[in-house]
């Protein structure tokens, strides 16, 4: 019997189906906090349970707990003062261990189905989770909401849609029969099984902690692992809710609760981190984060299926444009959206030296970066209303990051701290903006990750282009932009993207931004460059989370029984 959670949801599977094949706009969550959609107390509602976290322990019980962890502070200028609780590796790897032995032993249809109820779930949550991704990210409410809500679930309902999509191609039996000529027919019966790999190990990142956990929590959950979920230090909140979900659905499902487990750990953790990652136990790992701590797990934890997204410079080249204030204002906001810290950011902006063609005729390069410098400090010239676009910084690394920069370049427009309305100890840096030229490439290949970026003087359009794809390829990017008003223009935009394996927007003068994914349709990173070495999400994402097995047995011959007998 198909299982009643997948019942319920078969509508919205199927609709994701077919959309992951034709790539366009589609999604069940809306991501408008709407009272009609999400009810009308969804908001106050969401505020109080989200306060009823600060100060205490957060509601979430784990047998064989040992201890506690949690010391987030909000980059609004608040502790949180949330504990969850502490763990020992080997009864959490024991536990998981046994409840990924019942969760392998059920159906596909059972996976699939606990997964998408537990969707649903965090969607009637997204205004609890939007508090929640607000103070230990510093994302502004509404990206908090959309970005840590309905864009994540998105994000997660693609991950399972892919893994159905593998996973039904896989049939439970099959008749073979190979004719011998005079001689009777071999024939078999086969049987195949689904094997998950293992647990399954979930490594959180402290700035988009839902949108880059999800795809890899429900990939693994989706495709019969159990999977451990280890939030960064400084955002444990929105995933520690997103666990306590996924417990009580599996629960409620009659499963072991275990099958998705917290591991809240307090800051530097790398040694527990690595010693985590390494044991036999943990068969998959999805990574968000730095290139070092990237690279030594996909060096060291060779147990495991290992997936990773790590850091990368993404690039701007400015050739020529038809329309140069639909440019600098969509530029402008990509800068200062989130205060740049997105790993599909722009950072460096590559503007010929002798100007660009414009219908008005040629502008310099000193005008095109006073244009876009000038839109970064319309947008932000206004605290109340820049908090809401910019948010505030989430670690005081990046405020260093800040001050190393200003004596990297020629400082255009500088990082300035803005007034929060509504918290007055909130961290908040406006951009950061310099000049640079092409020769200071031990500079701008560098990621230089928070609200800080490069107009880099070149000697062509056609060095611009060649040095974006070898800075992709060689150092890794998630994004590419191009402005460019001819046909050789976007040819080398596109050779520029093929050589360094990274996705290229053209010539975006309007709503739609360089450093926005849509989940159904984009795919968020390519595994072609260094930033990453997988796709979030697209078949390979998910395949290699399950094995199959096979066993066969001779049966009597078909044809041999349906041959018509001598007469």
């Amino acid at each position: 019997m198909t299982h009643p959670f997948f019942a319920k949801h078969q509508e919205t599977l199927e609709r994701a189906l077919h959309t992951i094949e034709s790539r366009g706009y589609w999604s069940p969550f809306s991501e408008m906090p709407s009272p009609r959609v999400y009810g009308e107390t969804a908001q106050a509602d969401g505020e109080a349970a989200f306060k009823q976290y600060l100060n205490a322990a957060f509601p979430l019980e784990q047998q064989g707990s040992t201890g506690t962890a949690g010391q987030e502070t909000s980059p609004f200028g608040f502790a949180l003062g949330t504990t969850y609780p502490g763990f020992d590796i080997d009864t959490l790897l024991a536990r998981v261990t046994k409840a990924h032995a019942s969760w392998r032993a059920a159906t596909p249809d059972a996976w699939v189905g606990v997964s998408l109820e537990i969707l649903k779930r965090l969607n009637a949550r997204s205004f609890e989770m939007a508090n929640a991704v607000m103070h230990t990210t510093g994302q502004a409410f509404m990206m908090a909401f959309q970005a840590g809500g309905p864009h994540a679930q998105d994000r997660g309902l693609e991950a399972v849609a892919y893994a159905w999509d593998e996973l039904r191609r896989i049939p439970g039996t099959a008749y073979w029969e190979k004719p011998q000529g005079k001689n009777p027919p071999l024939a078999m019966e086969k049987r195949f099984t689904i094997v998950p790999r293992g647990v399954a190990l979930v490594l959180g990142c402290c700035t988009f902690p839902t949108w880059n956990g999800y795809p890899g929590l429900f990939a693994s959950l989706a495709t019969g692992n159990a999977v451990i979920v280890k939030p960064h230090p400084g955002a444990i909140l929105p995933l520690a809710i997103t666990v306590k979900i996924a417990r009580e659905v599996l629960a409620e499902a009659g499963f072991d609760p275990d099958v998705v487990t917290l591991a809240a750990t307090n800051p530097n953790d790398g040694a527990i981190v690595q010693q985590l990652a390494k044991r036999g136990e943990v068969r998959v790992i999805d990574f968000t984060g730095s290139t070092a701590n990237g690279d030594w797990l996909e060096t060291n934890a060779r147990q495991a299926q290992v997936y990773t997204e790590k850091a990368g410079v993404n690039q701007i080249v400015i050739d020529s444009t038809d329309d140069l204030k639909g440019l600098a204002r969509n530029v402008a906001f990509s800068l200062a959206l989130y205060s740049g810290q997105m790993c599909t950011a722009p950072q460096n902006i590559y503007i010929p030296r002798d100007g660009i063609e414009t219908p008005e005729g040629k502008v310099s390069f000193d005008d095109v970066v006073a244009a876009i410098a000038g839109g970064v400090q319309k947008l932000t010239s206004d605290p109340a209303k820049a908090v809401e676009l910019i948010g505030a910084i989430q670690n005081e690394g990046v405020v260093a990051r800040i001050d190393e920069a200003r004596k990297a370049g020629k400082v255009v427009l500088d990082s300035q701290p803005l007034v929060h309305p509504a918290f007055a100890d909130a961290r908040v840096r406006t951009p950061l903006l310099l000049q640079l030229d092409v020769k200071d490439e031990n500079v701008f290949t560098r990621e230089w990750f928070g609200p800080i970026a490069f107009f880099i003087a070149v000697d062509s359009s056609a060095q611009a282009f060649d040095l974006a794809g070898r800075i992709a390829r060689d150092h890794g990017a998630l994004t590419l932009a191009a402005y460019t008003t001819t046909a050789e223009g976007e040819a080398a935009a596109v050779d520029a993207a093929l050589t360094g394996g990274v996705a290229l927007s053209l010539n975006l003068t309007g709503g739609v931004f360089v450093n926005q994914s849509a989940a159904f349709s984009d795919f968020h990173g390519t595994g072609a460059n260094p930033a990453a070495n997988a796709s979030l999400a697209d078949a390979a994402f998910v395949s290699n989370r399950f094995r199959v097995v096979q066993s066969r047995r001779h049966v009597p011959a078909k044809s041999a029984q349906d041959a018509p007998s001598a007469a």
